[in-house]
């Protein structure tokens, strides 16, 4: 584990600046890295800027940006000095990131050009600074969207000034006089839950170094890692263990100038050759289905070898070979979070020998709770508790071991910003919180999450029923995208968003009607259903599907957001 003077984000940054001033620190994926010892000194030179700017220790300043390097230098500049980071998810729309703005009282934001659209219009009392995080210029009040511009095009050469100047600062960070506790706020994130409902959680700097420092004894990382970022770092997972972790050791994290479609992650990751990186299973999970699957079902041989659970390992094996050459061919931790991953896609996972592993917490906790690294996996399984973290289950099932999952340590939050009444309801006086999510564990204290504890449904003689579950039994068919099960009158239902594309093909030459093609589909829908249900228990069952010809809305992790379907039923 790193051993720091304390556990604030300030001691981090003194920390990794002394011990790897002349290794690369943040770049983009096509540029040059800045070093360490850069990154120390740009943070005081923006700490210099924005205490001349009037914010202060206690100020909560937001972050509204794509992933960048800059994105970084902004937020330990915020945290180190004292004051309280916001990040805001680039997805939220322009109504939600008003309303936070708001709620959170930011006296400062760092705001990216492509972001800028959402806030220009907009009047908002306490916010006095907003800087443009490409060039770290002030931005006047009255400026437009297509003022920017000229901004921008003075702002690379003040940038250059800028970066002069902070090598006259170089030990400044190393002396500064404000002092940073343990316990001070460091972050407000606002989640984007699956419920509708946003809460700011608050993160101390020691829940969110502890949980940092924890997670290094899960798996160790080096000052010669490569992480390449492909999650939004306004997300606790990507903010934690894809940004502080990794500079925390002394590694190099890469960003993209573009969202990672395949044309941009292949690319750049033949370049960057990353040996760590972060995941949703969405993403995994479409690698398996576009481009792995077909590979294994081109053919009626191949097909039915894969029946054969001998034969299907070593085609899995020759699979994952291939696909952690596409990845670069060095990658040795693949981490995955913020939603469960499909049991057909883990499984391939294993068998194709590709490092990934699979971790377990919230926004709340910092966020890593449960996790191991790719050598100690089990199937459907999220690992052991980190080190010095307390989880148990609340009022377990005598039958099956499942219940509520609580966790207690020093990754717990202080609790929801404004909101007394939501933080009682989840964290207990002697420091329980309330996860709201449904596991067991095994006899070895491995972790096992059986999905959330609002989602879950009662079966006709009250039995529990996961929906997340048989959604994954209908994920498993070529046919589907994705699905959503819940009940309706009493009975179990699925909207299906179906793979249309995988359609086009097999009806494009058979010259079908929009009412043949209808009718083609309810059959499809049908058959589908008759499968599903002969692999669930019979409580389990569905009464009908229905076509979802829309992509489901979701969060910015790629979770549905179930309620957008589920409440106008009920």
């Amino acid at each position: 584990m790193i051993s720091l003077s304390k556990r604030t984000l300030k001691a981090v940054l003194e920390n990794t600046v002394t011990q790897n001033a002349d290794r690369p620190a943040l770049s983009w994926v096509d540029d040059h890295p800045i070093t360490y010892a850069d990154l120390g000194q740009h943070v005081q030179q923006l700490i210099e800027f924005l205490h001349r700017e009037g914010v202060g220790q206690g100020d909560q300043v937001a972050i509204l940006s794509e992933n960048q390097p800059h994105w970084g230098i902004a937020f330990f500049a915020i945290t180190t000095m004292g004051a309280v980071a916001v990040p805001i998810l680039p997805d939220f729309h322009a109504s939600a990131i008003h309303h936070i703005l708001r709620h959170a009282e930011c006296k400062a934001i760092f705001i990216s050009e492509n972001q800028y659209e959402k806030l220009e219009a907009e009047s908002l009392e306490h916010l006095q600074t907003k800087i443009l995080i490409e060039t770290f210029d002030l931005i006047p009040s009255d400026t437009k969207k297509s003022g920017l511009k000229d901004i921008l095009q003075e702002g690379q050469k003040e940038f250059a000034k800028f970066k002069e100047a902070a090598k006259e600062t170089a030990q400044k960070i190393l002396k500064q006089d404000v002092d940073v506790a343990e316990d001070d706020l460091a972050s407000i994130i606002y989640t984007s839950g699956t419920t509708g409902h946003s809460k700011g959680v608050m993160l101390t700097h020691r829940n969110i170094v502890f949980d940092a420092q924890q997670s290094t004894q899960v798996q160790m990382i080096t000052n010669q890692d490569r992480m390449l970022s492909i999650l939004p770092l306004a997300h606790t997972f990507e903010c934690t263990v894809g940004m502080i972790l990794p500079l925390m050791c002394g590694a190099c994290i890469y960003y993209l100038r573009k969202p990672p479609t395949a044309r941009v992650l292949l690319p750049a990751m033949a370049k960057i050759r990353p040996t760590l990186m972060l995941s949703v299973p969405l993403v995994i999970e479409k690698i398996y289905k576009m481009r792995i699957l077909p590979e294994l079902k081109k053919n009626a041989l191949l097909r039915g070898a894969t029946k054969l659970p001998m034969v299907r390992k070593q085609l899995h094996k020759i699979a994952g070979k291939k696909l952690l050459e596409t990845f670069g061919g060095e990658l040795k931790f693949f981490g995955i979070g913020g939603a469960a991953l499909a049991p057909e896609v883990e499984l391939f996972l294993r068998e194709a020998e590709f490092p990934y592993a699979i971790g377990y917490g919230l926004t709340e906790t910092s966020p890593v709770s449960a996790g191991t690294n790719p050598a100690k996996t089990k199937y459907r399984s999220t690992g052991p508790p980190l080190p010095e973290v307390e989880i148990k289950i609340d009022n377990p099932d005598p039958q099956t071991g499942e219940g509520e999952i609580l966790i207690r340590g020093e990754n717990v939050m202080k609790g929801y910003y404004k909101d007394a009444e939501r933080t009682a309801a989840v964290l207990s006086e002697d420091g329980w919180f309330r996860t709201g999510d449904l596991g067991m564990f095994d006899k070895e204290g491995y972790l096992y999450i059986k999905g959330r504890l609002k989602n879950m449904l009662l079966g006709p003689s009250g039995e529990n029923i996961y929906p997340e579950e048989i959604e994954y039994i209908i994920g498993e068919s070529d046919y589907v995208l994705e699905s959503l099960v819940y009940q309706l009158d009493g009975k179990l239902v699925a909207r299906v968003h179906l793979n249309y594309e995988k359609l086009d093909e097999e009806f494009a030459h058979k010259n079908l009607s929009d009412s043949q093609l209808k009718v083609k589909i309810e059959q499809l829908l049908e058959h589908l259903r008759k499968e599903v249900n002969a692999k669930v228990s019979s409580f389990c069952r569905l009464h009908k599907m229905i076509e979802q010809r829309d992509p489901f809305e979701k969060t910015p992790t790629k979770k549905i957001k179930r309620y957008l379907y589920t409440e106008e039923q009920n």
